[in-house]
């Protein structure tokens, strides 16, 4: 099943890319910032964790260059990070997970600089760990991924501003698929689901 999954986002990966090269084709690579977060019904900044992501992407415009297609291949951490207080210890501790994230995005031009950019995102989870740093000393713990479930997906909406090969932009995704698979990780995640945002730098090649 896990490889099924794989499976499936290079498949939306590559037949996205067959269509950009199809006519107007534009690639690169992209990537920059993730401002992570776990909600279960209100999304807030509170255990804000921050993190990466980097991949690349192809786009086919239209022939009048307003509408087109955008489809990504990126690698993305995500996950939550708090402040805890024990007995006068200060630190820090997050949760922090790895996809292989494809979204694909219809982009509409707004002139020659501003794209608008809204769709969706399927994600496959590579793994997962705990970490903590602070003035009881510091760790770091794999997790086993069977634990949690393999396939995540959500709603994306950004925007981005082209200066000939370079562009920069901003992107919010909502999760819509829980975390926890297992009995013990619904303990402490309940329904949560990610939420990300992201700030990066595209390359055009």
């Amino acid at each position: 099943m896990k490889k099924l999954h794989v499976y499936l986002l290079l498949v939306t990966f590559i037949v996205a890319n067959v269509a950009v090269k199809a006519q107007t084709p534009r690639v690169g690579v992209k990537g920059g910032l993730n401002f992570s977060n776990l909600f279960i019904d209100d999304v807030d900044d509170e255990n804000m964790r921050v993190g990466l992501h980097a991949g690349v992407f192809g786009q086919m415009m239209s022939e009048g260059d307003a509408i087109g297609l955008q489809s990504e291949l990126l690698l993305s951490t995500k996950g939550a990070s708090a402040q805890y207080n024990f007995l006068g210890a200060d630190g820090r501790v997050s949760f922090n997970s790895l996809y292989l994230d494809v979204p694909v995005l219809l982009v509409i031009k707004l002139g020659d600089v501003v794209d608008l950019q809204g769709g969706g995102y399927g994600g496959f989870l590579l793994g997962a760990s705990t970490s903590t740093k602070g003035d009881l000393g510091e760790s770091y713990q794999e997790l086993d991924k069977g634990n949690f479930n393999s396939f995540d997906y959500g709603l994306s909406v950004g925007t981005t501003l082209n200066f000939d090969i370079i562009s920069i932009g901003a992107r919010y995704n909502y999760g819509m698929k829980a975390i926890a698979k297992s009995n013990a990780a619904k303990l402490v995640l309940g329904d949560s689901k990610n939420s990300f945002a992201q700030l990066f730098l595209a390359i055009n090649l």
